[in-house]
């Protein structure tokens, strides 16, 4: 990762990951810009908006945490709890392709919304949220897992690094609907989300105990300590004042927040890791999950003469005549 010297920007940086570093707080971060990929991924379900916006913080947490990981494969993110959101899967495969999906019960999202219990934490419940790093067939899976006991993302994150990573980490998560016009078109909302990420990452020959997943953006040689450093604490309270509208705007830059924040201290920018909303599903593969049951499987798959899968993180629709998978196994 090299540094690169250029201008602020006033506007621009969608649907990119900025990584940064406050050499003078031995802080490395991450701010995610989320807007087109998250509004199209969203737009391809029809969940209530308190889903939306929980599987929305997700995908900003998921795109931090994964763009930081140095490996060709998989970054996997989900939770399994007792919510009303009972799961949320967001997957990323390196360099930059985003997917999602949420399961929930709408009467129960419903009824917590009526009540004014819609954040995060309560649409969650308890349950447990799950990291993992799939490198490939040949290469082990990683693991981490944190407990959700009435905690945000944002919260569950900052446990997860501090307990399993040894890394004092701080997250801040925003997600907003926005109002916007295509020419030629009415104005209408779109989905934007964004996303700050920081970890004290200070020089030392000493490594603080084991890591469950790749330290990410730090340094080779570098470790953390959990100490309250002047410098980690420094850090924490300039990030407290960031709000949710400074994370969100399509106006505000990421350097332009970067420079609101630490331009007494000195920030260095490296290139821009741009994402986009991209399913992995393909009709051929659709096609050989369904071929791996058994026939008497496939007769109960039947509807209305047909087969009928829809994929759950693009909602795309495979339609198939039944006699195809007959000509296969002949």
């Amino acid at each position: 990762m090299s540094s690169v010297d250029r201008p602020l920007a006033v506007a621009g940086g969608d649907d990119a990951v900025l990584p940064f570093a406050v050499d003078a707080l031995d802080l490395r971060g991450r701010v995610v810009r989320l807007g087109p990929a998250i509004d199209a991924l969203l737009g391809r379900h029809d969940y209530p908006p308190a889903v939306s916006r929980l599987l929305a913080e997700a995908v900003a947490l998921t795109a931090l945490i994964g763009t930081s990981m140095k490996f060709q494969g998989r970054f996997i993110l989900q939770t399994q709890s007792d919510g009303p959101v009972g799961m949320l899967v967001v997957d990323f495969e390196a360099p930059d392709a985003l997917r999602a999906c949420a399961r929930f019960d709408a009467d129960a999202v419903a009824a917590a919304v009526a009540a004014g219990q819609d954040r995060p934490e309560d649409l969650l419940g308890r349950g447990h949220l799950a990291m993992t790093v799939d490198q490939g067939a040949h290469m082990s899976r990683y693991q981490g897992i944190v407990e959700l006991d009435g905690r945000s993302l944002e919260e569950a994150a900052h446990g997860y690094f501090l307990q399993s990573e040894q890394i004092p980490t701080r997250v801040r998560l925003a997600v907003a609907e926005v109002l916007t016009r295509d020419p030629g078109h009415e104005p209408r909302r779109a989905w934007r989300a964004g996303g700050l990420f920081l970890q004290f990452l200070p020089e030392s020959s000493e490594r603080s105990g084991h890591r469950d997943l790749h330290p990410g953006d730090a340094p080779e040689g570098v470790s953390a300590t959990i100490e309250e450093d002047d410098a980690w604490v420094e850090a924490q309270s300039l990030a407290g004042t960031v709000e949710d509208v400074e994370l969100t705007d399509p106006t505000i830059s990421a350097e332009t927040l970067l420079y609101r924040l630490f331009h007494e201290r000195g920030a260095r920018v490296f290139e821009p890791q741009p994402l986009i909303e991209r399913c992995r599903c393909s009709r051929d593969s659709v096609k050989a999950m369904i071929a791996s049951f058994s026939p008497a499987e496939r007769v109960d798959m039947v509807e209305n003469g047909r087969i009928g899968v829809t994929c759950e993180f693009c909602s795309t629709h495979y339609d198939f005549d039944p006699k195809e998978f007959e000509t296969d196994e002949a």
